[in-house]
């Protein structure tokens, strides 16, 4: 029988007939970690964008950006690297820098930042963002690498370009953030995420693309469909089944979805969902075995900012159940309503408020 677009996308889109049963639906529940010091929530160390947790010589480990300062200071800034490792993912154990930032004029003098983690025939490479001016202005923003016989370092800098920013025009022109590595069907997919479109961050349209190669230094060729997603502010992936899922975070039409790729390139909605973490780092136990069939994920790191500061950082531990070895009926749950209280939280400003009395004087 002839179907609407609506009851195609039931049968064709989805993992499951009710959000209940869709394996690429989850709820998300959130843990403070423990071990990490903030003072007092001051904003002078700043921890964010972790890296996929690996598990190695019987830890966890994590990158991410982080900064520690005499002064708060706002964005991304000045920082470097760190590295931190915990028994159960619950307690962390600050390691470190693990990459700084180079000599001016290298990339990445001015900040290095967003890392991520490819484990590949017995070494390890951090690739990250190398800002080589002022954040807001991105004049220099490529990929860059460094390598390490060992998760604990030391870590060595490759000091070439590994993803290049477009050329003048082109879509991922002004800047190039988040790398994500996975390997996938015989290849190193890494995945990132590009501003265009506007002039500042206010009009600034996010979306990710794909670049792949044989080797962990490349050369990495775009894809020619890049971009690949139309929505999403970081880069998170993983294994699934025969191809690779993804959370479109916080910007975009298609914001606060799972979707998923069974070519890894080719993207669709596959799940509605809540409280997304924000530059989700998850444990990915095959994201570097080219596996056939990916199982899926069930808990991993993400950022958020404390309540007493918002130009403040933490790092977090989300769980959720994303996975085919897994089945946690609380997380499948639909939410429900929220109460008085958390909808006036998120009230009219007094501007907001005046000027809706204003308008109803007209």
């Amino acid at each position: 029988m002839e179907l609407s677009a609506a009851l195609e996308r039931y049968y064709e889109t989805y993992n499951g007939e009710r959000p209940e049963i869709n394996e690429l639906y989850s709820q998300f529940r959130y843990t403070e970690l423990k071990g990490l010091d903030y003072n007092n929530h001051d904003g002078t160390i700043i921890r964010r964008d972790p890296t996929k947790v690996i598990f190695a010589d019987g830890v966890f480990h994590v990158w991410y950006t982080c900064r520690k300062s005499a002064k708060p200071q706002n964005g991304c800034n000045n920082c470097d690297i760190w590295h931190a490792t915990s028994k159960d993912g619950f307690t962390w154990e600050e390691q470190g820098v693990a990459v700084s930032r180079p000599v001016q004029p290298l990339p990445g003098w001015f900040s290095v930042l967003t890392p991520d983690i490819l484990e590949w025939e017995g070494k390890y490479y951090l690739y990250y963002q190398a800002f080589g001016d002022e954040s807001g202005k991105h004049k220099q923003s490529p990929v860059m690498v460094s390598t390490a016989d060992a998760p604990d370092g030391p870590w060595t800098s490759h000091n070439e370009i590994i993803v290049p920013r477009g050329a003048e025009g082109e879509w991922d022109h002004h800047c190039i953030h988040d790398p994500y590595l996975l390997v996938y069907r015989d290849k190193i997919h890494l995945y990132y995420k590009c501003d265009f479109g506007g002039t500042s961050h206010a009009d600034f349209i996010r979306m990710h693309g794909l670049a792949t190669a044989d080797n962990p230094l490349g050369p990495f060729v775009k894809h020619p469909l890049n971009p690949i997603m139309n929505s999403g502010h970081e880069t998170t992936l993983f294994p699934f089944k025969e191809g690779i899922a993804a959370f479109a975070i916080a910007d975009g039409n298609e914001r606060s979805t799972i979707q998923y790729a069974e070519d890894g390139v080719n993207f669709n909605i596959a799940a509605t969902v809540a409280l997304i973490p924000h530059a989700a780092g998850p444990f990915v136990p095959d994201a570097f075995t080219n596996a056939d069939y990916g199982r899926g994920i069930t808990w991993g790191l993400s950022f958020t900012y404390p309540r007493e500061n918002i130009k403040s950082r933490m790092l977090v531990r989300f769980d959720c159940d994303l996975s085919l070895d897994v089945d946690d009926p609380k997380m499948k749950a639909r939410p429900g309503m929220h109460d008085a209280e958390y909808l006036f939280g998120h009230g009219l400003n007094e501007e907001q408020r005046r000027e809706r009395l204003r308008q109803g004087e007209r």
